[in-house]
């Protein structure tokens, strides 16, 4: 009999940890969620890309390979050439139309 009402509780208890790793994993998508939609919110606001996806944009720009493997890389396409560099010279630009 002891046996019994110890698998009991045993099973209730696992029921109810379960239930509450369940809630844990639910909050946080939620918490994930909203921090997505006012990331999204923000940047519809201010029209600027939001945080994460300009720096993966900068990762996949600047990274030597191409975003999948197997792929042809980068190196060997839009490689800017020396010859495309143009050198020029400063110069300060002032401005004559002053008003008093």
């Amino acid at each position: 009999m002891l046996r019994l009402i110890s698998k009991i509780l045993r099973f209730f208890l696992k029921l109810v940890l379960g239930l509450f790793a369940a809630v844990f994993a639910v909050s946080l998508l939620a918490a994930a969620l909203v921090v997505v939609l006012l990331s999204l919110l923000k940047s519809l606001v201010t029209g600027r890309k939001p945080a994460p996806a300009m720096v993966f944009g900068r990762f996949q720009r600047y990274s030597p390979q191409g975003m999948w493997p197997g792929s042809a890389g980068r190196d060997s396409v839009n490689t800017p050439r020396t010859a495309d560099v143009v050198d020029v010279e400063v110069r300060e630009v002032r401005d004559d139309k002053r008003l008093p």
